[in-house]
């Protein structure tokens, strides 16, 4: 298994990985461009066949507390084909994900999670934290 942070060339393979139709491959094309510096996407490979995909989405805090560079990240889009998973793909992707924020000096990464996915991240050393508060809008 490899696991390489993605290029143009992989722009169909994640495309496909995240659902979209060959109508959109165009606007997701364009985006993920348009998104290159703050969205990273991380493809896992096997015999060249890429079998899951993981991103890192990396955003800048408002300078404060004595420090003008405040970047985080967030993971988003965690996938491994079902026929792959249990193997250890997702974990290698995180392992490349996390190795990119430490590399970037990042504060801290979040991720927001489904309920089946939880245990996997904590396994793969995030912890709930008490401060963390969300807001959504009321939908009629």
């Amino acid at each position: 298994m490899i696991v390489r942070r993605a290029g143009v060339g992989d722009v169909a393979v994640l495309a496909e990985l995240r659902g979209v139709g060959a109508e959109e491959l165009g606007s997701f094309a364009g985006w993920v461009a348009a998104h290159a510096d703050s969205h990273l996407p991380f493809v896992a490979e096997i015999d060249g066949y890429v079998v899951g995909n993981a991103w890192l989405h990396v955003a800048e805090r408002v300078p404060g507390n004595g420090a003008m560079d405040r970047w985080y990240g967030d993971v988003q889009s965690v996938m491994v084909r079902e026929e792959y998973r249990n193997r250890g793909i997702g974990g290698a992707l995180m392992a490349a994900l996390l190795a990119e924020a430490r590399g970037r000096g990042l504060l801290h990464v979040s991720v927001h999670s489904g309920r089946r996915a939880v245990d996997f991240y904590l396994r793969n050393g995030f912890g709930r934290h008490r401060q963390m508060l969300f807001w959504e809008p009321v939908t009629s």
